[in-house]
C-alpha cells in the first residue's frame, strides 16, 4: 500500500529573547517566547533524508536574535510579522512562516526595575499550649531590574569561565517568610509594607552580588518593623545572558538576551536582629 505525506511543517519552539532599549532617562525592557513553524518544499528530508533545502531550526533561533537587534520587539505583532516576512523574502521555497509569540509583562517599578505578575501571599499559624507561632510571607515575587548589578571579584580557579561585570540584569523570584514577635498588629498593613519595602531596596540598590542585595531586603524590613523577629529570603538568580551576535556578523550592544532559568544560582538567608 503506498503512503503519502499530507502535511508537513516544522520549526523552533521556546526560543526565548529579551531586549533592553535605553534612554537617557530610562530603560524600555522587553521579553518574549517565539515559535516559529515553516511550511513549503521540505518534502525530500522526510523523504529521503535530503537535507539540501533545510533551513536548520538553529538558524531559525539565530534569526530571531538577528531581528530584534535590528529592530524594536514592541510591538510584538510587528516584530511576529518582520520575522515571517524575513523567511519568504529570504527563501524562495518557504510558502507560510507561522510565529507565535508570548509577551511576558514587566510592570514598571522605576525608570529601571520592574515587576512581573502577583506574587502569592502566605501565613502560618502554630498554635500549642505554650504558645502562638504566626509566619507570614510573599512568594513568586519576580523583580528584574536593568541596571545597578554588578559581580566581580570572586574566587575563581581552573573551572571558572564566567566573565566579570559591572552592569548585568538581575532577576529573581523572591520567597520571603517572616515570624512575628508581637502578634497584636494589622497584619493587612504589614504585609504590604514588607512588600513594599523589598521591592524599593531591590529596585534602588546598588547591588554587587545578589546576596548584598538579599541582606539589603532584609534589614530594611527589620529596621522598619519591630514586630518581626527574623526574616528569610529566598532569591534564585534568573539569568539574561548576552547573546553572541558575532557569530551572525553583528554587534550586541548589551541589548540582546537569552533569559534562562535552569540551572540557576540559589541564594538564601536568614536575617535576625
Amino acid at each position: 500500500m503506498a503512503s503519502a505525506l499530507k502535511h508537513i511543517n516544522y520549526g523552533k519552539s521556546r526560543v526565548r529573547v529579551a531586549k533592553i532599549v535605553r534612554h537617557e532617562n530610562r530603560h524600555d525592557f522587553s521579553d518574549l517566547t517565539v515559535d516559529l513553524r515553516l511550511q513549503g518544499g521540505f518534502e525530500e528530508c522526510y523523504l529521503s533524508g535530503d537535507n539540501s533545502m533545510v533551513i536548520p531550526t538553529d538558524t531559525m533561533k539565530n534569526t530571531v536574535y538577528a531581528i530584534a537587534a535590528g529592530q524594536s520587539l514592541d510591538p510584538v505583532e510587528g516584530f511576529a510579522r518582520a520575522a515571517g516576512e524575513h523567511f519568504l523574502a529570504t527563501h524562495a521555497h518557504v510558502c507560510s512562516a507561522q510565529i507565535d509569540i508570548v509577551e511576558h509583562r514587566w510592570d514598571r517599578l522605576d525608570p529601571y526595575a520592574f515587576e512581573q505578575g502577583r506574587p502569592v501571599r502566605f501565613a502560618s499559624a502554630l498554635v500549642s499550649r505554650d504558645g502562638v507561632t504566626i509566619h507570614s510571607g510573599v512568594d513568586n515575587l519576580i523583580l528584574l531590574k536593568t541596571t545597578k548589578s554588578a559581580f566581580a571579584g570572586y574566587l575563581k580557579d581552573r573551572y571558572t569561565t564566567l566573565k566579570e561585570t559591572t552592569d548585568r540584569i538581575l532577576a529573581t523570584s523572591l520567597k520571603a517568610t517572616w515570624r512575628y514577635i508581637n502578634l497584636e498588629v494589622d497584619y493587612n498593613a504589614v504585609m504590604a509594607s514588607c512588600r513594599r519595602l523589598m521591592v524599593e531596596v531591590f529596585a534602588a540598590h546598588d547591588s554587587l552580588a545578589v546576596q548584598q542585595t538579599l541582606y539589603a531586603m532584609g534589614d530594611a524590613v527589620l529596621q522598619q518593623h519591630e514586630e518581626i523577629a527574623e526574616i528569610s529570603l529566598s532569591m534564585p538568580n534568573k539569568h539574561y545572558l548576552p547573546v553572541n551576535l558575532e557569530l551572525l556578523g553583528l554587534e550586541n550592544r548589551n541589548e540582546i538576551f537569552l533569559p534562562t532559568d535552569e540551572p540557576h544560582g540559589q541564594i538564601e538567608a536568614c536575617v535576625i536582629r
